[in-house]
């Protein structure tokens, strides 16, 4: 039996995806749980072991890092403060004997020092322990969660990234890397800048769904205000609101778009296409019949 390895944000698409894949090579895998409850993501048949941690319960670290050898840790979204709630987290590891801490931060955390991701990798590399940051562009998988009911329901792709393109990524590329950077050698002290190999903008993205889903999906281009009314009356929270806005302007002002070659390079072979994606969860959209 390999190393015990943990993981944060085990409930979350990179998260669950990681799990299926080290459970599935037969690494031992720790999951960190608020509620101690297996994810609906996961098939019954994974082995896991379970346990109590909070980011906001700092009693329930020392338990949980127990033994433990690699960490996969991830910023919960509602956590901004996180030299409240992350550092003291990331000094019980140390200080429990983990050994490795592959962190999923964003695309450009390098260049942007005031965002949260850019803190705790600054944070991770100050405290001296061995680390991988995966610096994820926007993932795919948003668009069969956050806008899944648009797509579904509405036959459109609504926010407000103008005619920005984007390097999407999927997310069981990033945790094909995550697993590499977990279970070999030669990932320390690394950075990895993880896109797909294409830029598409969402017009692109909607002839795409058209295309596959063999029926019409628009992308429509509302106003900032006109989207977060919208996400406001579905009862999302205005911080993550927030957070949506920042990063669909970031690709309306072509900042975006990056492409890299490390996803290409980590796993020996082309990353997944947008095109691939949406056949692989043409089901997720509950594909009308043509008429």
């Amino acid at each position: 039996m390999s190393d015990l390895i943990f993981i944060t944000g085990a409930t979350g698409n990179v998260g669950a995806e990681i799990v299926r894949q080290l459970s599935e090579g037969d690494h031992h895998v720790r999951v960190a749980q608020r509620n101690l409850k297996p994810s609906s993501n996961w098939s019954p048949s994974l082995t896991v072991e379970y346990v109590n941690f909070d980011f906001q319960q700092p009693q329930t670290f020392a338990k949980a890092f127990q033994g433990v050898k690699r960490v996969f840790l991830m910023r919960p979204p509602a956590l901004s403060q996180v030299k409240t709630y992350m550092y003291p987290a990331i000094d019980s590891a140390i200080a429990s004997g983990v050994e490795q801490i592959v962190f999923l931060s964003v695309l450009g955390a390098e260049s942007n020092p005031i965002i949260p991701h850019a803190k705790v990798e600054k944070y991770i590399q100050s405290v001296g322990i061995p680390y991988t940051f995966l610096r994820a562009s926007f993932f795919m998988q948003n668009l069969s969660t956050t806008h899944r009911q648009d797509i579904q329901e509405r036959n459109e792709i609504f926010l407000p990234a103008g005619k920005g393109k984007t390097s999407f990524i999927d997310v069981r590329d990033i945790a094909a890397v995550a697993v590499k950077a977990l279970t070999e050698s030669g990932h320390s002290d690394r950075a990895y800048s993880l896109t797909g190999s294409e830029a598409l903008d969402y017009y692109q993205v909607a002839e795409i769904f058209t295309e596959v889903l063999i029926q019409p999906v628009l992308y429509k281009n509302p106003s900032i205000l006109k989207f977060a009314i919208s996400m406001y009356k579905r009862g999302l929270e205005p911080q993550f609101i927030a957070v949506m806005i920042g990063i669909y302007t970031t690709a309306k002002l072509g900042l975006a778009g990056k492409l890299t070659t490390d996803t290409q390079e980590i796993l020996q072979r082309a990353p997944i296409s947008m095109r691939q994606f949406v056949e692989d969860y043409r089901d997720c959209w509950g594909v009308k019949p043509t008429s």
